[in-house]
């Protein structure tokens, strides 16, 4: 057990505390609402673990500690990795175009307005480089505020985005049509939401060769010993997957989104995606973070640089990229139900700038649409992970979120 900077001896967490936490979480199981969750919280070495509820809304297996989840939108703290180690190895570079691994990319035309016809557009001021994918800031993303606009349409109408029942298409076909759209935004001008995400996965297969799972596989699971990480779940584990439920808005009743055995987790995707599409386990993501606590270090072994762990979980956005940052979350807390609203961004995740709730300056991690949540604090020393299988399609899951973390900073003790 480590010694804080006063010099006592501590657990991290103090007892009542985390009773307390227990009768949160346990209160939203047993409101019905949500059928079962995974809770981890870790400090000073010491790791707590609640697994409470059931793997599906009518009973059923219980919640286990090994439970797999779909990681939906927190696959991007991670996926992100496989970028830095090429930045580490100079394979590639910040300020490198991207044309030259993704072609598809080259002599971009930008919208002259936002929600104009996509053939109303400028030519880019600038080629996209490697830092535009990295901070989301290259052009084009989900932007929510922009829902019902040609571009929008456009993206959702090409299979671009994973919320869609369709699956994405392969690699090769998605960059053909991302290529054949406009931009929304001059390269490096405005932070969105996503689609970066995925576009690094592609960069990375094509700069290594390989598969985008196997170089995360070689180079970020395996050295971490995370097992039961990946695009799929084999069948030899299925059964620790529990299905997702999208809550119908006026009703509240569980609608399956995601079906285990059959579903879209089952086979191995065509897409694989780093904005969303992990499947993973509460002590995998435990792991991983705490890499980056350690700055980049997993026991005797480097994973990441230290500068590179810096650049992922500092801000990486000007004050009027913020400015826009801020208002699709303050301004869409209706739709997100109070998620992202944490200020910065650094890369493949939000760090938070201003202290809006319990969660304290420099906090880095990020949320997921189907019910999670992965956050570290260097100040505090702290993780915690709260997995559910239901997503946001109602406000129930983010609200078992924002409780966890609030008990969770309620239970820290020094």
């Amino acid at each position: 057990m480590k010694k804080n900077t006063t010099g006592q001896s501590n657990s991290g967490f103090s007892e009542t505390g985390l009773r307390r936490m227990r009768d949160v979480l346990a209160r939203h199981v047993e409101s019905g609402k949500i059928p079962g969750l995974v809770a981890l919280v870790s400090r000073y070495g010491e790791t707590h673990v609640e697994a409470i509820g059931t793997m599906r809304h009518d009973g059923g297996s219980p919640m286990r500690r090994d439970t797999i989840f779909r990681m939906a939108s927190t696959s991007k703290p991670v996926a992100i990795a496989a970028a830095m180690i090429l930045l580490d190895e100079c394979r590639l570079r910040l300020d490198d175009l991207v044309e030259t691994w993704l072609p598809e990319l080259a002599n971009r035309r930008v919208l002259k307005r936002i929600d104009g016809p996509l053939d109303d557009t400028v030519p880019a001021r600038r080629p996209i480089t490697v830092r535009d994918l990295l901070t989301s800031t290259f052009g084009l993303g989900m932007d929510m505020t922009s829902l019902g606009t040609p571009i929008m349409g456009a993206i959702f109408e090409q299979g671009l985005t994973p919320n869609l029942p369709e699956p994405m298409p392969d690699p090769d076909e998605w960059m053909r049509r991302l290529g054949a759209l406009p931009l929304m935004y001059q390269p490096g001008e405005r932070w969105q939401y996503h689609i970066s995400n995925d576009l690094l996965g592609v960069l990375v297969a094509r700069v290594t060769g390989q598969s985008f799972e196997t170089f995360l596989r070689e180079r970020i699971f395996d050295p971490l010993g995370m097992k039961d990480t990946g695009f799929h779940v084999p069948a030899n584990k299925i059964d620790r997957l529990p299905p997702l439920y999208t809550p119908d808005p006026q009703t509240g009743e569980f609608i399956v989104w995601d079906e285990s055995k059959g579903g879209r987790h089952s086979q191995p995707p065509v897409f694989q995606g780093g904005g969303g599409g992990l499947v993973s386990t509460v002590d995998d993501y435990h792991t991983y973070f705490q890499m980056l606590l350690n700055h980049g270090m997993h026991g005797g072994e480097r994973i990441l640089s230290r500068p590179a762990v810096e650049l992922m979980t500092t801000n990486r956005l000007t004050t009027e990229q913020q400015a826009a940052r801020n208002a699709m979350a303050a301004n869409n807390v209706h739709v997100s139900f109070g998620q992202g609203q944490h200020g910065g961004w650094g890369m493949g995740m939000a760090v938070r700038t201003y202290r809006g709730d319990y969660a304290p300056i420099g906090q880095f991690g990020w949320d997921g649409g189907s019910g999670t949540s992965t956050y570290a604090d260097p100040d505090n020393q702290l993780t915690g992970i709260l997995l559910t299988q239901v997503g946001m399609s109602t406000a129930d899951s983010a609200r078992v979120i924002h409780d966890f973390w609030t008990m969770v900073y309620q239970a820290t003790e020094d």
